[in-house]
């Protein structure tokens, strides 16, 4: 599509960062609204695969993720009573060049802030809740809580489970709650002072799990997330604070190194994991669909993240390709649907890694290694 063409991003998360990003580099005009006031250090850790890095690598920004995060040494899977190892995938130089990049462990936020700088500073506008979008012949306007207009010729959706866009190109729904509740935690190293701790260890139970993990190379700040069962949650409950006790509940009889991971909790929030039910309609006319708000996973997998980047990767080869907005978003739709529907399955099952399989298919998936033109 040509270069004058005008693009909105609605939602400044990781899809919607990374296709602004990506776009940008291309010489499109590009414009990025949060409804947020301003950005600030919450949230948690998260897990990319070594497809990110080499959408990193385009972006010119992968060395800056690999400093703020940590490149573990490898993912490892155990009972959660008997502290059984059960798979050890190791991510060693030979892995990294097998896969095409490194896997990494990082804090959202600093993912966010990496992402961000390659933005110009007036391209993100803050305090932009979506109140809706009306067609015209030539374009679309955007309108805003705060009473706000913005016109523009295409729109992507970027704002994640709750979408706003996705509602206006699937028809209203509300998430989907997934019968399990989130146990998150972060806390210092010191705290666990004489406890094994890999870089990257999920435990496995019948019908829970823990992923626990390091965010940065200084190893110095855990995260810890728990998935347990709960009929007293629904999409519509809020987050709340828990406590340790939340954990030790949830993971009673749990192996000692686990037990001495749950132990340093003290700060923790609970809240109620949901997904989207699969639908395949990711765009109408001139407004197209990335990351959560178009495919929301559980995160069992660890795979949202991944997804969403890839996304805006082939999001953005689609736009520079496409001879319009219907032709670039049939591309990237066609790229797509299959993989992330994939991802679904697996995510949905809860059984990414917990035994040996092949990875290749996942970790050494490049969105810059097909023909475009293949998908059309």
């Amino acid at each position: 599509m040509d270069k004058t063409a005008r693009i909105a991003v609605v939602g400044a998360g990781i899809a919607g960062l990374t296709v602004a990003g990506l776009l940008r580099q291309q010489g499109y005009s590009v414009t990025v609204f949060d409804q947020a006031q301003s950005f600030w250090r919450i949230g948690s850790g998260i897990i990319l695969g070594a497809s990110t890095a080499k959408v990193m690598r385009q972006l010119g920004i992968e060395a800056d993720m690999v400093r703020a995060g940590v490149k573990p040494d490898a993912f490892v899977s155990r009972d959660v009573t008997t502290g059984e190892v059960l798979n050890e995938l190791v991510f060693d130089a030979e892995a990294e060049g097998r896969f095409g990049g490194p896997f990494v462990n990082i804090h959202r936020a600093d993912l966010h802030q990496i992402l961000l700088s390659t933005l110009a500073p007036e391209t993100l506008h803050f305090d932009h809740q979506l109140a809706g979008i009306d067609h015209a012949a030539d374009g679309v306007r955007l309108s805003f809580t705060n009473g706000q207009h913005f016109d523009t010729d295409l729109v992507i959706g970027a704002d994640g489970i709750r979408s706003v866009v996705r509602d206006l190109v699937q028809g209203t729904s509300a998430p989907r709650y997934v019968g399990k509740v989130a146990l998150r935690a972060t806390f210092p190293t010191e705290k666990i002072a004489g406890v094994p701790m890999r870089d990257c260890t999920k435990w496995w139970g019948d019908d829970r799990h823990l992923l626990a993990y390091y965010m940065s190379e200084r190893r110095d700040e855990c995260y810890i997330m728990g998935a347990v069962p709960s009929d007293d949650w629904d999409e519509s409950t809020p987050p709340r604070e828990g406590s340790r006790e939340d954990f030790l509940n949830g993971f009673a009889g749990a192996h000692d190194d686990l037990l001495g991971l749950m132990m340093a909790a003290e700060k923790v929030q609970l809240l109620p994991i949901c997904d989207r039910t699969r639908n395949d309609k990711w765009s109408d006319g001139r407004i197209v669909l990335a990351g959560d708000a178009c495919h929301a996973v559980r995160p069992f997998m660890a795979a949202g993240g991944s997804m969403a980047i890839e996304d805006g990767a082939i999001l953005a080869r689609a736009i520079a390709a496409g001879s319009s907005p219907e032709d670039a978003f049939r591309i990237y739709e066609t790229m797509r649907i299959t993989r992330v529907g994939d991802v679904q399955r697996i995510s949905a099952e809860n059984s990414w890694l917990k035994t040996p399989h092949p990875t290749e298919w996942f970790f050494g998936y490049d969105p810059y290694a097909h023909e475009l033109s293949k998908a059309a």
